[in-house]
């Protein structure tokens, strides 16, 4: 089966630069991570966005693929560039076969350290949901994840004891070896990694007992998380170490938290802001009242004036969400929203009756200065 184009698995345009790529890896790995999205395909989906990743992080690689394509990496295909479906497996980029052409062993020992040096192990992403006021005032939480740990009995070699590490004989160690192969050009030497050893140049006698040579044990470990006052939907939290186990010795790769935040039933939050709406009678708006608003620190006594109108807004100064950054407090803005009764005691009935009567006649009522203005 064709492989999709890295760049379009990625999302991103040819030209995108180094920050740009890594960007999008993130997005992608994160919406496609087995741990997040129960989908079927979702393994296979984010093994491609690895492997994409992989290529265009390198600016090698991403110089070589955007050149050959796919058959610049396919072990089992060769590239229509060059007659003769000329094979072009075991290379880790094509500049290592212009260096042997022309005699550059440099290009080889380059190829070889880079396969043999540490590298950092891939991010990971988990998505975590907490309640409004969690977000608002700051909380601890603690997660459990699945975590590839290094062996506390091989201390990660994979081996029974130190002893038992000894050099490659096939490959002295290299974790490579040279074949010779016929080309257009001729005969020319072939590097491909060593069967042996899976080139990590080292031979293991007996492995560890306890991790069985893997030098690692998969395990579920808890993760205690302190989330900040203020953090806001889409956010992330970094764990540094919690990552997925590097590759020859080098370091774990990070854990990304995304923060989900669930709606509040009273509460708005926009930004830093925080919104509520509060239901007042008419005699409340008429009159004037004082009322105890609800703010995410507690009541707040507010002073409603009279003929206040349903829809007006008051601010709280500094009675909102503390800025993850600067410290600072965003407002609270009150909105009022009349209520009409729609069940009246006898008492109330008989107050607005002799309310209606009044109004009836008064050229000031609302509705004679609407047919006045209006010239009905």
């Amino acid at each position: 089966m064709a492989k999709i184009d890295y760049y379009e698995v990625l999302g991103i345009s040819k030209n995108a630069d180094a920050s740009e790529i890594k960007k999008a890896y993130r997005k992608q790995a994160k919406k496609y991570h087995p741990d997040a999205n129960d989908s079927p395909d979702a393994e296979d989906k984010f093994k491609e966005i690895q492997e994409a990743y992989e290529i265009l992080s390198d600016p090698q690689k991403k110089a070589t693929y955007d050149q050959f394509g796919h058959a610049a990496f396919d072990q089992n295909g060769g590239s229509q560039g060059f007659g003769g479906g000329f094979n072009f497996g075991g290379f880790d980029d094509l500049s290592d076969i212009f260096g042997s052409f022309f005699g550059g062993s440099s290009g080889f020992a380059s190829s070889r350290s880079r396969r043999n040096a540490p590298m950092q192990g891939n991010d990971r992403f988990y998505s975590l949901t907490i309640d409004f006021m969690e977000a608002a005032l700051g909380c601890e939480k603690e997660i459990s994840i699945d975590f590839e740990e290094e062996c506390d009995h091989c201390h990660g070699s994979g081996a029974e004891k130190p002893s038992d590490i000894t050099e490659c004989p096939k490959c002295k160690g290299t974790g490579v070896i040279n074949e010779q192969i016929r080309s257009p050009f001729g005969t020319m030497v072939q590097q491909k990694v060593c069967p042996d050893c899976g080139g990590t140049g080292k031979i293991i006698k007996e492995k560890c007992h306890k991790c069985h040579g893997a030098g690692y044990i998969n395990k579920k470990i808890k993760v205690d998380l302190k989330i900040p006052a203020g953090i806001n939907i889409g956010q992330q939290l970094r764990v540094s170490g919690k990552g997925d186990r590097g590759v020859n010795g080098g370091p774990y790769g990070d854990l990304y938290v995304e923060i989900n935040i669930k709606p509040h039933h009273i509460f708005k939050r926009d930004g830093n802001d925080v919104y509520i709406e509060i239901p007042l009678s008419f005699s409340d708006v008429a009159l004037g009242t004082k009322v105890d608003v609800p703010t995410i620190n507690g009541n707040v006594e507010l002073t409603i004036p009279e003929g206040s109108q349903s829809g007006t807004k008051f601010r709280l100064k500094g009675k909102g969400i503390k800025d993850i950054r600067s410290k600072n407090y965003g407002n609270q803005y009150v909105v009022i929203d009349v209520k009409t009764p729609n069940k009246l005691s006898k008492e109330e009935k008989d107050l607005f009756t002799k309310l209606a009567d009044l109004q009836k006649n008064n050229d000031n009522s609302f509705f004679a200065k609407f047919k006045k203005k209006n010239k009905f």
